[in-house]
């Protein structure tokens, strides 16, 4: 008879460290955000709020302003962010960061959820009609299966 031994517990080591939340600027993106600063607060976790910048070939080729117009979509995102923070300081406070990414959304994402190690991924469902064919940002991300993925209405 082998004698077993004792498990031994780890604490504090339950539950994610980094959330990760993809944000667009779009409604239910901003949702998801919302969403996973909840969970990273009751999770004492660390928020990652992604923005992929958008790599338009096409756009650019015909003389488009199209990094301009990334990069104020993402200052504009840092902002709203920055005032939601100041706005519930003191009564929730959450660690977060804010990283950019180019690229495809899905892409980018699986990028930053790599980079920054992330133990969950939250994004907002889609809000185009065409996914329902090619498949969104939120069922690629699902059917990778690398990471528990929360879709937000």
């Amino acid at each position: 008879m082998t004698e077993q031994q004792p498990t031994q517990f780890e604490r504090g080591t339950d539950g994610p460290k980094v959330i990760v939340a993809g944000v667009d600027g779009s409604e239910s993106s901003l949702r998801a955000a919302a969403y996973a600063a909840g969970l990273a607060r009751r999770q004492h976790a660390l928020l990652a709020i992604v923005y992929v910048q958008p790599v338009l070939a096409a756009g650019a080729a015909m003389g488009a302003p199209v990094a301009e117009t990334t990069d104020e979509i993402a200052e504009d995102l840092v902002a709203q962010i920055r005032h939601e923070t100041e706005r519930v300081k003191g009564i929730f406070d959450i660690r977060w960061e804010f990283h950019t990414f180019r690229g495809d959304p899905y892409g980018g994402l699986v990028k930053a959820a790599d980079q920054l190690k992330a133990d969950a991924v939250v994004v907002g469902a889609s809000e185009q009609a065409g996914h329902r064919i090619v498949g969104s940002v939120a069922v690629r991300l699902v059917k990778a299966g690398r990471w528990p993925v929360t879709v937000v209405p």
